[in-house]
């Protein structure tokens, strides 16, 4: 008898779950939330909130307790018995001070960030509009943790805990960005992201290796962009955005357009941005050196210098960019599930500032470099299947095909010929990732991954007066670059106090290389080259939470960068006078890295971070003097040059401290303040050693953000400290025209401060503006190692309409 009545409530229960949906609601407003990340204890098992702030139960029934975050509410947690007393309802209540956030970088799976023992930053997109980017790489910097180089308007190549370029990964959508001709100098790659098209962007701070492979050593910037969502009904649901933009200090405009289109197994989501950016002004209040007081111009088909009748204007900066996105999404049942997104972004010719500058008033090296139209085309088709299984729970594949084309149209002051270099690009790659839940919380992620990199290199000189083609050296030899792996992480919890993350990586890579195109115009003593190279990586993380308040997370890990095509294979003029050639006798470079991160709350109100690090980078493929066929000297686009190459030929320490704090003074009223210390220090060819060139100096950023009902505002302030003369890297003080002079005539970077004021308004549950007044005192700063001056005052206005 009593086993039957058990049965029957059973039953009874059942029926109830099936047929029940999570209802998440606002506890203030008791309107629906959409967006918030549903999960249990299994990383896999996770779900986003729908437009009616609605998740199935029945997926979480099984769950000892289900997890609901949302960035501005409070992370709360319930057992399914408890959401079920509650007749399906969920309240959650705002707070600015975000205590939990899920991550994917760092193991390719949804994860907790407390269950996550390096350290993370999930740059939020809800703040977007209100903080108005130029740039992808605007934006990453906006997060106080990253710092942005530019080397010309159209650029931003982060650096991170002293690395940049090459050393540092980019993701989109799970996809590996970096190619085989990602340099060791500065990267404007990151500007081919649409930041209007972003739904997460995540930065995973030291060697990520492990998940990701080469060139992961000094951090991760891994990017979501916009997914539709499938409706819940039988209705179609449908969505969008539109947003206009304007800016003084660089004429900017800006269009932008989403729309999406949910069915019952069906979704869609379609993007557009287009902007217009005009030539930069600067400010009025700082260093004289950044002044364009001249320019160079045709007239009558001679080169002449003209003087800037605004020398506050940066003449020639300005650039336009085109950005596509397509996703469809189709559910074939319950667990499996495919999507397939486009990406394409476009940009007009982009000229190259820092290299417009060299030299002086009366001798002006550059009469035209630009980079020509960049343009970056994704596809990717992705493949997602959930079946409890001895092998996996649940299992992601994803295949992507990436086209790059990159151009230089170079022009000496004075000369008639013009040489254009052209890359392309096709890239490859299949990653196949699993999750295999353990017992208990346990759990064990792994996966594979193959990249095919094809290059192709052209190269042509124009006579500008007469119109005659002819053959010109190639940057590049044409390549094939190969780079194979398998890789898993073991995430074990001991108790509620104690967690460890293990990890492990085999990578191959190969690269073979045809210099025949180049023969003619330098005496290489090879005519084709292959290498093979291996490495094995590894992280082991520990989690102490001595309280609920306060966690200590000690993490070892290493990182590797194989020589890529741009390593062994570039021939280009590095600098005035100097001229890279091709080595490829190279092999990678490895990174050792030991860190602490501390972490701490107080209530709801107070949070801080505390992470000090220490990384060593053995075997470092750095620019160093070298010869060709025995010459110490050639003659590169007619002027004598000295012989450079990358060698592995010196080792790098880095070390710091990152800190940061959120307060909450009082309801709506937040305090926010990041900071970063880095140095770092390189072996030079005589045994001596000098600063490495991407440690920037200290720098940081404050913010005090109110939020009322409609209204949002934020007044903030950006700093970097002082770089004197004998701060400086080697290679920055051969590029004076990039820095002030001190009272010596020497070059130093001075530090600088700005403050900004910004603010959005809903006027209605359609419309929203924002207004923003960015560095207000008008001071005029160029950031460390930059080629163009920072924007000037600038007044921002936009309008955002939802539907």
């Amino acid at each position: 008898m009593l086993r039957g009545l058990f049965l029957l409530c059973l039953l009874a229960f059942s029926i109830q779950t099936v047929a029940q949906r999570i209802k998440i609601l606002d506890s203030e407003t008791e309107l629906p939330v959409s967006g918030v990340l549903v999960f249990g204890a299994n990383p896999q098992n996770s779900e986003i909130s729908d437009a009616n702030g609605e998740v199935d139960f029945p997926r979480f029934a099984d769950e000892e307790i289900i997890y609901f975050q949302f960035f501005g509410y409070q992370s709360q947690s319930f057992e399914p018995s408890e959401i079920v007393e509650a007749d399906f309802q969920v309240l959650l209540s705002q707070s600015l001070i975000a205590m939990d956030m899920a991550v994917v970088s760092a193991n390719r799976w949804r994860q907790n960030d407390h269950d996550i023992a390096t350290k993370t930053r999930v740059i939020s997109s809800d703040n977007l509009t209100l903080r108005n980017p130029s740039n992808a790489a605007d934006w990453l910097g906006s997060s106080g943790e990253v710092f942005i180089q530019k080397s010309q308007q159209g650029g931003g190549s982060p650096m991170i805990r002293g690395f940049s370029a090459n050393r540092l990964l980019y993701a989109v959508d799970g996809v590996r960005m970096n190619t085989a001709i990602f340099r060791s100098g500065n990267l404007q790659n990151v500007i081919s992201l649409d930041p209007f098209a972003l739904a997460n962007t995540e930065v995973l701070f030291g060697p990520g290796s492990v998940m990701y492979g080469s060139d992961a050593i000094g951090g991760v910037m891994s990017f979501q962009t916009l997914n539709p969502d499938f409706s819940e009904t039988e209705k179609a649901d449908w969505s969008g955005n539109l947003n206009t933009r304007v800016a003084s200090a660089n004429d900017e405009r800006v269009i932008h357009g989403d729309i999406a289109l949910g069915l019952k197994k069906w979704a869609f989501l379609s993007s557009l941005s287009y902007v217009d950016y005009g030539d930069l002004r600067m400010g009025t209040n700082g260093p004289d050196e950044y002044l364009r007081p001249s320019f160079a111009a045709r007239v009558n088909g001679q080169d002449v210098i003209v003087q800037n009748e605004d020398p506050e204007i940066q003449r020639f900066s300005g650039y336009e960019q085109l950005n596509l996105m397509q996703k469809i999404r189709f559910e074939a049942n319950s667990k499996l599930n495919f999507d397939y997104g486009f990406h394409y972004s476009n940009t007009g010719n982009i000229p190259r500032y820092d290299r417009l500058i060299e030299g002086d008033e009366d001798n002006i090296r550059s009469a035209r470099w630009d980079y020509g139209p960049q343009t970056w085309i994704m596809n990717t088709l992705g493949v997602n299947f959930q079946n409890k299984s001895k092998l996996f729970d649940q299992a992601k594949v994803r295949f992507a095909h990436q086209f790059f084309e990159e151009s230089r149209i170079t022009r000496r002051f004075g000369r008639v010929i013009e040489t254009n270099r052209i890359e392309k690009i096709n890239a490859l790659s299949l990653n196949a990732d699993f999750i295999k839940s353990l017992q208990g919380e346990d759990f064990l992620s792994y996966g594979t991954e193959v990249v095919h990199n094809d290059v192709n290199s052209e190269a042509f000189q124009t006579n500008i007066d007469t119109e005659d083609l002819e053959d010109a050296s190639r940057r590049y030899p044409d390549s094939n670059w190969l780079s194979a792996a398998i890789y898993g992480t073991y995430h074990r919890q001991f108790s509620k106090k104690v967690k460890l993350q293990a990890g492990l990586r085999y990578n191959y890579n190969r690269i073979e290389a045809d210099f025949t195109e180049n023969l003619p115009f330098f005496p290489l003593p090879f005519e084709n080259t292959s290498s093979d190279f291996a490495a094995l990586t590894g992280s082991l993380g520990i989690i102490f939470a001595a309280s609920e308040a306060i966690s200590f997370s000690p993490v070892f890990s290493t990182g590797f960068r194989a020589p890529n095509v741009d390593d062994i294979g570039k021939i280009f003029d590095s600098e005035p006078g100097a001229v890279l050639v091709p080595n490829p006798d190279l092999k990678p470079e490895y990174a050792y890295n030991w860190e602490l991160n501390i972490n701490g709350r107080v209530n709801q109100r107070f949070r801080f971070e505390l992470t000090g690090f220490y990384t060593i980078l053995d075997q470092a493929l750095v620019r160093r003097n070298f010869t060709l066929d025995g010459e110490s000297e050639i003659i590169y686009d007619g002027e004598l040059s000295q012989v450079l190459a990358i060698q592995n030929a010196a080792s790098t320490t880095v070390y710091g401290i990152q800190a940061g704090v959120e307060y909450s003074i009082l309801p709506g009223l937040l305090f926010t303040s990041r900071y970063n210390w880095q140095k770092g220090t390189e072996e030079l060819d005589d045994e001596s050693t000098s600063p490495s060139r991407h440690a920037a100096p200290a720098f940081g950023l404050t913010r005090i953000t109110y939020r009322k009902g409609k209204f949002k505002a934020e007044i903030s302030s950006q700093y970097a400290a002082q770089f004197d003369f004998e701060d400086m890297p080697i290679e920055e003080i051969s590029k004076p025209q990039l820095y002030a002079k001190d009272e010596n005539g020497n070059p130093f970077s001075p530090n600088w401060i700005i403050f900004s004021a910004n603010s959005t308004l809903n006027l209605s549950e359609v419309i929203q503006i924002s207004a923003s007044i960015e560095n207000i005192a008008n001071q005029r700063y160029r950031t460390y190692s930059s080629g163009i001056t920072a924007p000037g005052r600038n007044f921002i206005l936009g309008i955002n309409a939802r539907f």
